[in-house]
C-alpha cells in the first residue's frame, strides 16, 4: 500500500484517549463523591479536629526550629536514594532513637508511612506465601498486599479466631498477618495479644501498622505494640508514620535487626525512592525527644478523646468509644454527613467526613481528632458546634458541660 505524502496532514484520532475520564467525573458527580482540594492558610482560621496532629506538635516552636536547623545544615533535600546519598547522620540518629523509644531492635526510615507499609509487605512475603489481612485495614496495607504477589486472605475485622482459622487452613506456608493497631475510621484498637497468639500457633509473623498508636498508646506514647507487650519480639514488625503524633513527615519500619537489613536489600520503596528530606527527619527527631520528655502528652490526647465521646453520646449522638485519639460519630446518610461537616466548617470547626466508598461498612460518619493541646474551652466550642449543626435531634446539655462562669 503506497505511503501517504509526507506533507499530507494526518487525521486526528476520533475523540481523545482520555474521554473516559469525563464519564468517570460525571459518575462521581452524580454519586456526590467528588473530592476537592482546600488549601489551608499558614495560620489556622478553624478549630482543628480534622488533622492527625494528635499531640499538636506541627507548629510547636521547638519542632519547627529543628526542621529549619536541619535544612540549613543538611540541605533542602536528601539529594538521592538512601543507598546513594540520601542517608545523613540525622537519618541514622532518628532510626536509633525510634527503635529505642518504641522498644524494637532496629528501625528504617522511609519517605512516607505509605512507602513503609508497601516495603514491609512486599519484602516480607513472596509469590506462594500467605498474607492474612483485617477487613478494616488502611489502603496502604491493601495496596501492599496486592503488590506482594502473595495470596491474600481478608478476614473479619478484629477477629483473632478468624486469623487462627485461616492460618490453620494453610499449614507449612510462609505467612504473616497484618493489621492496623488503631483503625483510622472508627478509632478502635486491634486485639494485638490475640492476633500474636494466633500467629505464633502457626509460625506466622505479625505486622502492625502503628500509624495511629505511636504517641497516643503505650507508656509515654511508645505505641500499641509496646502497650501489648510485643515490642522487640522476634516475630513482630511495626510500621508507623512520622506525620501524625510526631507532626512531621515520613514513615518507618521497626523490627528485628535481620528484618531491617533485609528491607535495606529488598524493599523497592526504600532502594529506589529518594530519602526523607532532612528537615522532616530533624522535626521528627525533635518531636520524639519532646515526647520522651513529656510523657503525659499521650494520656492527654486520650483524655480529650474520651471527653468528646462522653459529651457527644450523652447528648444523643451515636459514636464509637475511642481506644486512642480518633472519635467516630455516625451520620444518618452520606449526604447528611457532608452537610454536617460543611456546617461545622461554617461554624469555625474543621472535622473529617468519611462516607462510602471510603468506608467498607457503608456507614457515614464524622471523624474527630482529639489533640493533646486542645484547651477545655476549645473542647467546649467543638462540642457545641457539633451539637448545633447535628442533623438529628440532640440534647443541648451534654454530660460534663460546665456553665460559662466555670470555664
Amino acid at each position: 500500500m503506497p505511503q501517504a505524502p509526507l506533507d499530507r496532514p494526518i487525521a486526528p484520532p476520533v475523540g481523545s484517549p482520555f474521554d473516559w475520564i469525563d464519564s468517570e467525573a460525571r459518575r462521581r458527580a452524580d454519586a456526590g463523591l467528588v473530592r476537592t482540594l482546600r488549601p489551608r492558610p499558614a495560620v489556622p482560621d478553624l478549630l482543628d479536629l480534622a488533622s492527625n496532629d494528635y499531640l499538636g506538635l506541627t507548629h510547636h516552636p521547638d519542632i519547627t526550629a529543628a526542621a529549619a536547623d536541619a535544612a540549613r545544615r543538611w540541605g533542602a533535600g536528601a539529594t538521592g536514594s538512601r543507598l546513594v546519598t540520601g542517608t545523613t547522620e540525622l537519618h541514622t540518629e532518628l532510626e536509633r532513637e525510634l527503635a529505642a523509644f518504641c522498644g524494637f531492635e532496629a528501625a528504617l526510615v522511609f519517605s512516607s508511612g505509605y512507602a513503609a507499609n508497601l516495603a514491609a509487605l512486599t519484602a516480607l512475603s513472596a509469590r506462594g506465601s500467605l498474607i492474612v489481612s483485617d477487613a478494616g485495614n488502611h489502603a496502604s496495607i491493601v495496596d501492599g498486599c496486592r503488590l506482594s504477589r502473595a495470596e491474600t486472605a481478608v478476614v473479619p475485622h478484629a477477629d483473632p479466631d478468624a486469623v487462627d482459622k485461616t492460618l490453620g487452613a494453610h499449614p507449612g506456608r510462609q505467612a504473616l498477618a497484618v493489621t492496623d493497631s488503631v483503625f483510622s475510621v472508627d478509632g478502635d484498637a486491634a486485639p494485638l495479644a490475640g492476633l500474636a497468639a494466633a500467629c505464633r500457633a502457626h509460625g506466622a509473623a505479625l505486622v502492625v501498622d502503628d500509624a495511629h498508636g505511636l504517641g497516643v498508646l503505650g507508656r509515654g506514647g511508645r505505641g500499641a505494640p509496646h502497650a501489648a507487650g510485643l515490642a522487640g519480639d522476634p516475630d513482630v514488625v511495626a510500621t508507623l508514620t512520622l506525620s501524625k503524633s510526631l507532626g512531621s513527615q515520613g514513615g518507618a519500619v521497626l523490627g528485628p535487626a535481620r528484618v531491617i537489613d533485609h528491607l535495606v536489600n529488598a524493599a523497592r520503596t526504600f532502594i529506589f525512592d529518594t530519602g526523607l528530606a532532612p528537615a522532616a527527619a530533624g522535626a521528627a527527631l525533635a518531636s520524639l525527644r519532646l515526647l520522651r520528655g513529656e510523657p503525659a502528652l499521650a494520656g492527654r490526647a486520650r483524655a480529650v478523646a474520651a471527653t468528646l465521646h462522653e459529651r457527644l453520646t450523652g447528648a444523643g449522638l451515636s459514636a464509637v468509644r475511642p481506644d486512642a485519639a480518633v472519635v467516630s460519630v455516625r451520620a444518618p446518610s452520606p449526604e447528611q454527613a457532608v452537610r454536617w461537616a460543611a456546617d461545622c466548617r461554617a461554624g469555625g470547626l474543621a472535622v473529617g467526613c468519611f462516607r462510602p466508598p471510603s468506608v467498607p461498612d457503608g456507614i457515614s460518619r464524622l471523624r474527630l481528632t482529639a489533640r493533646a493541646d486542645l484547651s477545655e474551652r476549645q473542647v467546649d466550642e467543638a462540642v457545641a458546634t457539633i451539637l448545633r449543626t447535628a442533623p438529628v435531634p440532640v440534647s443541648r446539655s451534654a454530660p460534663g458541660s460546665r456553665p460559662a462562669a466555670e470555664r
